[in-house]
């Protein structure tokens, strides 16, 4: 996929809103021992608001967003309901495990978004150079759900971003260039790419070994 930034537009990267999943946000979770798992919010009113709040404060109408899955629970109609709130004209999604209504585009769901994929073995992104006469900077990621260890064009640089482990802020660089884009790592909000590109550029080129996963704890998926 080749995507070209026009004059003034941003690109941003995020995961794992889970919009009105009750079990993930601690004032209405059943889950047991969950531990860190959970989002400290006092109701789920309040945990949606703040994803929705958090990702229109830096994503702007003519500004494109990349979803890398799980978008939301709680019922089909979440879906369009979370869309509806979003300014962003411009928003991109990579499927995650929950998001089957999107995938089996039930009720033509798919049109909510400016695009819909299972995996991005390669996004290729152009910026044009502020005060560089045309000249173009370009990026390169492979952009999938799930982390993996190893993609194509590793060796050149390109760099992994993915979602669906929910790692911690101090956790969500792994030890080659990947990175965990989901909201749980980055206080609730969205990467930029000038953010994403200030993380990984002093990372090496290297396989990774795969993170910790939070749904090892639980035997029964939600």
């Amino acid at each position: 996929m080749k995507l070209t930034l026009q004059k003034g537009q941003n690109l941003y990267f995020t995961s794992d809103t889970h919009f009105s999943h009750s079990n993930i946000c601690s004032a209405t979770t059943q889950w047991k021992d969950a531990g860190d798992t959970v989002r400290q919010f006092s109701s789920l009113e309040e945990m949606n608001r703040t994803i929705v709040d958090n990702i229109n404060a830096v994503v702007g109408e003519n500004d494109i967003l990349f979803h890398l899955g799980d978008w939301s629970f709680g019922g089909f109609e979440q879906i369009q309901k979370f869309r509806s709130q979003l300014v962003c004209k411009n928003i991109h999604i990579v499927l995650g495990n929950h998001d089957h209504h999107i995938e089996k585009n039930k009720d033509g769901v798919q049109s909510l978004f400016s695009s819909v994929h299972s995996f991005i073995p390669k996004l290729e992104v152009k910026r044009e150079i502020v005060g560089g006469n045309g000249m173009m900077q370009r990026f390169n990621f492979c952009v999938f759900h799930y982390p993996i260890a190893s993609w194509i064009d590793m060796n050149q640089g390109v760099i992994h971003l993915h979602g669906h482990v929910h790692l911690p802020k101090d956790l969500k660089l792994g030890q080659g260039r990947s990175l965990d884009v989901g909201m749980d790592g980055n206080n609730m909000k969205p990467y930029s790419l000038d953010e994403v590109m200030r993380l990984v550029k002093n990372q090496p080129i290297r396989k990774l070994e795969l993170p910790k996963d939070h749904h090892e704890k639980r035997l029964v998926n939600d």
